[in-house]
């Protein structure tokens, strides 16, 4: 098995795209140059037909052609690149995405273009030769697209080929371009959207909506305007605003819940439990939010809620500190099971 094979495979690929009847935007293809077309349709049903569905025979023909097909956003639809993803947001602060790119032999996917996003790249499959340039616009944020009336790619300060287990890094705004060689090739592009400043201080300036002095006319004489917004930019503040943020926007991922559901009955307090490894959280007090939910529970909870955002490995209802009896804490942990914070130890058996 290749380095990256347990995130995505070519066997991987092949399946999605001509066993799963898989439909637009989840997969698109692409052609430097060349505009792709008419290579979807709908499926009749009732009470409302599939649409944007693969015709698998053209998608084939035009791979053949030289297309590559793009599978889009697999942070949302394939388990292993959704728990990829959520580690690198654990690690980074920052949302992830990841696409994947299968281009034929000696053939482009994409013309030279940037990325609004951090970009890390790994090969799959086959080889890939990368050209990278100087940027035309230094940290381009997102509206800032590239289009070739702000300037073509210059000499090439990277020219390089990628094999099975390489990664590169390309930061936002430089300039690239990837060509296949001999053979086909399969890489993961994983994008990192980082907050730039300039989004922290829109934050700072909502928040101050409810400061009078932020309110006056500006034909007033200006009070304390810069102190306050001073405070709100506090980098240790902003940092801690852009957690939140991540944390309240990110899509529950729930692999076996429904089996975890199921098990609730048989818990008792010897039951061997864990936090979800993909779980991103943010307590206050007795406030627990995470992934688009926010759960009050009773003060007197504020011990167990610290011990179960700050497990590190596995425990039992029993093993929970605080006052709670054995039936309160089941209570608590099973609770926390059906909101997808908790589950059984994967390691339990």
């Amino acid at each position: 098995m290749g380095r990256f094979d347990d995130l995505l495979s070519v066997p991987d690929v092949e399946r999605l795209v001509t066993e799963t009847a898989i439909r637009t935007p989840a997969f698109r293809l692409v052609k430097a140059g060349e505009t792709v077309a008419d290579y979807t349709t709908d499926l009749s049903w009732r009470p409302d037909p599939f649409t944007g569905t693969a015709r698998v025979e053209r998608v084939l023909d035009e791979f053949d052609r030289g297309a590559t097909i793009v599978l889009q956003a697999l942070h949302h639809s394939w388990l292993p690149l959704a728990r990829f993803c959520r580690d690198l947001e654990a690690t980074f602060g920052h949302p992830a995405q990841a696409n994947a790119y299968y281009t034929p032999r000696n053939s482009q996917g994409l013309p030279v273009h940037h990325d609004t996003h951090e970009v890390l790249t790994l090969q799959v499959a086959g080889e890939k030769r990368w050209l990278v340039y100087a940027p035309v616009v230094e940290l381009p944020l997102k509206h800032q697209r590239y289009t070739p009336r702000l300037g073509g790619p210059g000499e090439p300060v990277l020219d390089v080929v990628a094999r099975p287990g390489d990664t590169l890094y390309l930061p936002r705004g430089w300039l690239h371009q990837a060509l296949t060689t001999d053979t086909d090739s399969l890489h993961i592009t994983v994008g990192i959207n980082v907050r730039p400043w300039v989004e922290a201080v829109r934050d700072a300036l909502t928040e101050l909506e409810s400061e009078l002095a932020y309110r006056r006319s500006i034909d007033e004489e200006p009070d304390g305007l810069l102190e306050l917004l001073a405070e709100k930019l506090d980098p240790e503040h902003v940092r801690a605003r852009a957690w939140a943020r991540l944390v309240r926007s990110r899509r529950p991922i729930l692999d076996g819940q429904l089996d975890e559901l199921r098990a609730l009955p048989s818990f008792d307090a010897h039951t061997r439990l864990e936090r979800r490894e993909t779980v991103l959280a943010v307590l206050e007090g007795t406030t627990l939010s995470f992934e688009g939910r926010r759960l009050r529970f009773p003060e007197r909870l504020a011990t167990e809620l610290e011990f179960l955002v700050g497990a590190e490995g596995d425990f039992t209802p029993a093993e929970l500190p605080g006052d709670l009896d054995d039936e309160g804490r089941l209570v608590l942990v099973r609770r926390l099971v059906r909101e997808g914070f908790l589950r059984r130890s994967v390691a339990r058996a």
